[in-house]
């Protein structure tokens, strides 16, 4: 019997189970809605021409897929983290910031916990009800105790609890770990307002909480990295706020290639204005998308308010639709989408708009909330 016979097999992701089901699925308009990245008019992944033009140029350079040092690419990550706070930043100029490369996102997540977890002695953490599903697993296996969830999605309104949350954060022991989202929230798409950042900030002020903003799709609610940012820059400009939003060192050296792409575009205004420009394109059609998608709904007297369609940010829309109506959908329409209702709006266009909105019509009227 081979060692590994007893070892169980692990519980597969539930997107990921999604792209196979729809890969394997030979119906001719199938759709997929549970990508997590974006995709253009044609479905397909969109490469940015910058990117492309910045891999052209460090071509000819030696060593251009070399490992960095431990703590990365030093161009990349000074660079980086001034487009993040600002160039203008009084943290940078007073060097309170300390900045590195990791191998991803969840990497820096995993070491931030360890930071906290095993260095400073928290023990408990909060994520927003719901979260991104690695926010748990990730704080966990670092050596949490408990995590416990404030309030955040109202399934009754489809729109932020933000009182809710307000008293769950007023409630949290001194020394919890709270996971925030900037802008473009994963996976509801709600956001607070400014005023609330600033109640948020006061509360975790007042409770010595300590908060860990993780920010994944910066610039691609307002096509503007600065304004996605407001919420980060202000925590940084109190004086007494804790922020650990940041790239750690890692047991492994990351890759230079990724980071030399990066660090070419942003130390480039020309190149970093056409970043900024296609992100602009991409956020527009992501507005675009949603405005079409509620109105085809609303036009089609689908039962239900989609209101909160417009009302998000960002990639991810939380529909509102229950896990047995997702269910119907992806059995009988072949159109994949999470069961907690979350999709990726970049997936629709007019080419399978009117199909999945009228097969969400039968749907909804078929099983009822």
């Amino acid at each position: 019997m081979s060692v590994f016979a007893n070892i169980k097999k692990g519980r597969c992701v539930e997107v990921h189970a999604l792209d196979i089901a729809y890969e394997d699925d030979p119906f001719e308009n199938k759709v997929n809605l549970s990508k997590v990245t974006y995709r253009n008019e044609k479905g397909e992944i969109w490469v940015f021409p910058v990117v492309r033009q910045a891999e052209k140029a460090i071509l000819d350079e030696n060593d251009h897929t070399a490992c960095s040092s431990a703590f990365g690419s030093e161009k990349f990550y000074k660079i980086a983290t001034k487009l993040f706070l600002g160039s203008d930043s009084q943290a940078l100029h007073e060097k309170r910031v300390l900045s590195f490369q990791t191998i991803s996102g969840s990497c820096s997540l995993r070491l931030s916990a360890e930071l906290l977890c095993q260095k400073l002695g928290c023990k408990i953490f909060y994520v927003s009800s719901p979260t991104w599903e690695n926010h748990i697993l990730v704080f966990k296996n670092a050596g949490f105790e408990e995590f416990r969830r404030y309030r955040y999605w109202n399934p009754i309104t489809r729109r932020l609890d933000f009182e809710g949350m307000m008293e769950d954060l007023e409630n949290a022991p001194a020394g919890s770990v709270v996971i925030l989202q900037p802008s473009a929230h994963n996976p509801t798409g709600c956001d607070p307002t400014h005023e609330q950042w600033a109640r948020i900030a006061d509360v975790l002020k007042s409770r010595k909480l300590f908060p860990v903003i993780d920010c994944a799709y910066q610039g691609l609610v307002t096509g503007e990295v600065e304004k996605d940012l407001w919420a980060v820059r202000y925590f940084i400009a109190k004086p007494t706020a804790l922020v650990s939003s940041y790239a750690s060192p890692t047991p492994q050296n990351p890759t230079s290639h990724g980071a030399r792409i990066v660090a070419h575009i942003l130390s480039s205004p020309t190149l970093m204005q056409e970043w900024k420009d296609s992100l602009k394109k991409i956020s527009a059609r992501v507005i675009e998308m949603r405005l079409a998608f509620r109105t085809a709904l609303e036009r089609c007297g689908c039962p239900g308010k989609w209101d909160h369609i417009t009302s998000q940010n960002g990639l991810t829309c939380y529909t509102g639709l229950t896990e047995q109506q997702c269910i119907n959908l992806i059995c009988q329409y072949h159109i994949y989408i999470l069961k907690s209702g979350r999709m990726n709006i970049s997936c629709l266009n007019y080419s399978n708009l009117d199909y999945v909105v009228k097969c969400i019509h039968e749907t909804v009227t078929k099983i009822p909330y």
